[in-house]
């Protein structure tokens, strides 16, 4: 039932006497008969995505459906039979085009293979790419949006999703924003052609980037190895990246997360997330163990914002029980800090950002 390219011609009849032995629908072409299969899905309430086909067959679809006559009860009758006939015998069904069939596979197929594909897609110009835009986090659009004009930002800024266009803006330096923002009201007369052109350039633009073997900075990646590295391995290993290459050395700090950042990164609403989170036996030997190593106030932070009953029973814990040994004293703040990345992976708790050597 699949309609023709081109419109049938509404004012051509059958000749005179012509009857089809079985139904009036024998005067229905496979187009008339698509409008009609569409018209009683709709009226059944059905919810049909017809903003999947071609533009050109939803605006060749609507204008017939404003063309058709009333259909009597045997025709609608015998055209959706047809219809029902023709799926049942309908096997399997398979993606418009690369961008769909890559949708459908991405989560079955290797990295590599899945930016290969992306590739093609975007070389061949099919599919929606602001599809993909909108997977791109808040940081990699941000790389997109310095790359290009006021006026090409403000249009990428109206075509993604509206959280993550303020998740952008709300990152960017004021001024920034301000001009972004500005540019956002010379966008009124912007053609759908002229977003899909910006689409697809981004998407080449994207494709075209070295494959990397790492998703994260080598900074970010070295960060979280010294944040389960003993303090003392860790605080050697920072001075000396430091004396080698400041700038380097600065980076990976700001991606290591200690047991005294929490105070300052952690929300104080997050706290009881954390805590059941954290094996209580670990928490305990962690909070003891803190004011021993001039981290009084974690402890302090910590059980302030958890629940009374909880905070009183450590407290009684920690009070009975001798002085942690050093080395299970920084396996249990390790604990900690790896349950607090685990809750954070999971999207449960967002931590504040570190600035310089200042984590605020």
């Amino acid at each position: 039932m699949t309609a023709p390219n081109d419109l049938i011609d509404l004012t051509a009849v059958p000749p005179p006497g012509t009857v089809h032995p079985k139904a009036p629908q024998f005067f229905l072409n496979q187009q008339q008969k698509a409008a009609v299969v569409v018209r009683f899905l709709l009226e059944e309430g059905s919810d049909i995505r017809l903003s999947d086909l071609p533009v050109d067959l939803q605006v060749q679809l609507t204008t017939l459906m404003g063309q058709m006559q009333p259909v009597d009860r045997t025709t609608l009758a015998l055209v959706v039979a047809e219809f029902a006939e023709e799926l049942e015998q309908l096997g399997v069904t398979f993606p418009r085009d690369l961008s769909a069939a890559l949708q459908l596979m991405e989560d079955r197929i290797t990295p590599r293979s899945v930016a290969q594909l992306r590739k093609q897609a975007g070389i061949r110009q099919d599919g929606d790419p602001w599809q993909r835009i909108n997977t791109l986090t808040p940081e990699e659009l941000i790389e997109v949006l310095e790359a290009e004009s006021s006026e090409i930002s403000a249009v990428i800024l109206s075509k993604v999703e509206t959280e993550l266009a303020a998740k952008v803006l709300s990152v960017l330096p004021g001024e920034v924003a301000r001009r972004l923002s500005y540019a956002l009201s010379k966008t009124r007369n912007v053609t759908p052609e002229a977003v899909d052109r910006i689409g697809f350039s981004l998407i080449g633009q994207l494709d075209n980037k070295p494959e990397r073997a790492f998703k994260d900075d080598p900074e970010k990646r070295l960060g979280e190895i010294l944040n389960l590295s003993n303090s003392a391995t860790r605080e050697d290993l920072l001075n000396g990246l430091i004396a080698e290459d400041a700038q380097f050395g600065t980076e990976v700090r700001r991606n290591i997360f200690t047991f005294q950042d929490i105070v300052n990164r952690l929300a104080p609403l997050d706290v009881p997330k954390l805590v059941k989170e954290v094996d209580p036996e670990q928490l305990a030997t962690a909070l003891a163990a803190a004011p021993t190593q001039g981290l009084g106030h974690v402890s302090e932070f910590l059980l302030s914002h958890m629940s009374n009953r909880m905070a009183a029973n450590l407290q009684e814990e920690i009070s009975e029980a001798p002085r942690p040994d050093p080395t299970d004293a920084e396996a249990a703040m390790n604990a900690v800090i790896l349950a607090l990345k685990s809750l954070q992976s999971r999207g449960e708790i967002a931590l504040r950002s570190q600035k310089e050597d200042t984590i605020g």
